[in-house]
């Protein structure tokens, strides 16, 4: 297998287009692998992230009438965008995905997705064995069972496919501060996604601009 290094490997926002399939209330009732609420906000967090950096993101559901609509956490961040409704449990057998991620022209394929061992393991595998250069969003993604996300997480890295969080994927996309036009947008989503941290952010700056008091 060609090992993933080098900077070339690393990932970057106008090469990439992202994938969320089926985050439905019917696969969340049997999620397993994670706190669910834990899968909503980084699947949220994801979501806003590649909106901050203008990567194109593909909204798909199966069967939505009886699994439910998508979560409203993620068509809030694109309302008004077309949700991809599907019959096949493969996502990247239905032509009308594969014709939205081509038009995009971008190759940096990146999937989450409920379930890990269905749903984000068959269209990353079937992707990846097609040319594509593929990572999958282990923490935006889960399984029925831990074991079923790990088991399928340690198939797709048997396939080459690169895994990383949320979070670790806006760090890449970002790379350098200094890129003041997303710095600023992604700032507010970790504010909002990231506890602890936003919390951190949000007090440092309220210590910046808390005027000293001088004795005497």
């Amino acid at each position: 297998m060609t090992l993933r290094n080098g900077l070339d490997s690393l990932l970057r926002p106008e090469d990439s287009v992202l994938l969320l399939i089926d985050h439905q209330p019917y696969q969340l009732a049997n999620l397993n692998s994670h706190d669910p609420q834990a899968v909503v906000n980084n699947t949220t967090a994801l979501a806003k992230a590649a909106k901050a950096f203008g990567v194109p993101t593909i909204l798909t559901s199966v069967i939505a009438g009886r699994g439910g609509l998508l979560f409203k956490h993620l068509t809030d961040v694109f309302p008004g965008q077309e949700v991809i409704d599907r019959t096949f449990i493969n996502t990247w057998e239905d032509k009308t995905v594969v014709s939205a991620v081509e038009a995009t022209g971008r190759r940096q394929l990146v999937i989450a997705g409920l379930w890990t061992e269905v749903c984000v393991a068959m269209p990353a595998i079937q992707a990846a064995g097609e040319g594509w250069d593929v990572t999958v969003i282990t923490d935006a993604s889960g399984g029925t069972s831990v074991e079923a996300h790990q088991v399928a997480i340690q198939r797709m890295i048997a396939a080459g496919i690169n895994m990383m969080t949320w979070l670790a994927l806006a760090a890449e996309w970002q790379r350098d501060w200094a890129r003041t036009d997303t710095a600023g947008p992604l700032t507010e989503v970790l504010i909002d996604h990231v506890g602890g941290s936003g919390i951190a952010y949000m007090w440092e700056q309220q210590l910046l601009n808390t005027p000293v008091e001088r004795a005497g």
